[in-house]
């Protein structure tokens, strides 16, 4: 929490003399009663009413102080601004294409894929990453953001079944998936400018070829990681027959030697992921890549916070007033 009017705190130096004469002149202005003797009242224990005379005045004080913070203007916000921070520029590229089903890396492909992709972001909270589908078609799931929260959440709600229902063409367009990341960090003023790109097939659609896209991020100076998933022979794959799904054994078919000159084309490295394991060892070679210093606007978003001081003055000037006109009455007036 904050105060926008910080000036107006200024104003509880004018609780000094009023503290002072609550202390001094007003002891000395209440009524005195004078008796000869007093040591027969010395041991006459205080009545309950007595030992809190002094609690409407506190009350009061603390009325005032509300009364102050609220014209101070409290507020809140999420922690977001403008930050200097060490990192690089990703662009994340998935297969979602109906094939990433397949059941070789459990519980599939796709999932496996997603787990690996969070795990990094979460390890990477400096970077600058964005993420990218493709089947037939490609297009831009998210833009690169350091709002790594959203990017997840995004990511988790990846569905291979797009392709299915229609929505873009089914297939592997390798070369448009790799187009639409460099779009993305051709602008980049990052050092280190890296694209990601899982697969489990090869290029079949597309008005761009896998070469001719790796041409272009060569010239951007973006390095290019490719990742071929998917084990060596043959794989599970749900496929629907007579109303029932049912594992059926289809071979997995990965452009080894296209993706590995993507990969020679623009300095970055060709994995063969078989497993989750050797899924995550792309992670640790970024881990070396050369880090950048670039600024990160973030959103600032206001929230005023006056109500709580507001309720709570109320409430201290209505036990006030109820005090001094019912248990702590004075007489006379």
């Amino acid at each position: 929490m904050e105060f926008v009017n910080k000036e107006y705190f200024l104003l509880l130096l004018l609780l000094l003399p009023y503290f002072y004469w609550l202390v001094v002149k007003h002891h000395k202005s209440e009524p005195h009663l004078r008796i000869s003797d007093s040591v027969s009242f010395r041991n006459i224990p205080k009545s309950r009413r007595l030992k809190f005379i002094w609690l409407p005045d506190v009350l009061r004080l603390l009325t005032i102080i509300l009364v102050v913070c609220i014209l101070a203007r409290p507020q809140t916000h999420n922690t977001w601004g403008k930050r200097t921070v060490e990192g690089i520029d990703i662009m994340m590229v998935i297969d979602v294409s109906t094939s990433m089903l397949a059941m070789d890396l459990p519980p599939n492909r796709i999932e496996a894929a997603k787990k690996v992709a969070t795990e990094f972001i979460i390890d990477r909270p400096n970077d600058n990453i964005g993420l990218t589908i493709f089947a037939g078609e490609a297009f831009t799931q998210c833009p690169m953001t350091t709002d790594h929260q959203s990017l997840i959440n995004i990511l988790q709600h990846v569905r291979t079944d797009i392709a299915a229902r229609g929505l873009i063409e089914d297939g592997t367009a390798v070369g448009m998936g790799l187009a639409n990341a460099v779009s993305r960090l051709e602008k980049s003023k990052a050092k280190s400018k890296v694209v990601i790109l899982l697969t489990d097939g090869s290029n079949n659609r597309g008005e761009i070829s896998p070469l001719t896209a790796a041409d272009i991020a060569k010239s951007y100076g973006i390095r290019v990681y490719t990742i071929g998933v998917g084990t060596n022979d043959m794989a599970n794959y749900p496929m629907t027959v007579g109303g029932i799904v049912q594992n059926v054994k289809v071979p997995v078919e990965i452009d080894i030697e296209t993706l590995k000159k993507i990969s020679d084309m623009t300095d970055g490295h060709f994995y063969r992921a078989t497993n989750v394991k050797e899924l995550k060892q792309i992670y640790k070679d970024i881990n070396k890549l050369e880090k950048t210093k670039m600024d990160v606007q973030q959103m600032m978003k206001y929230h005023e916070a006056f109500l709580p001081f507001s309720i709570l003055a109320f409430l201290s000037i209505l036990a006030e007033l109820f005090l001094r006109i019912t248990i702590m009455r004075r007489l006379p007036e």
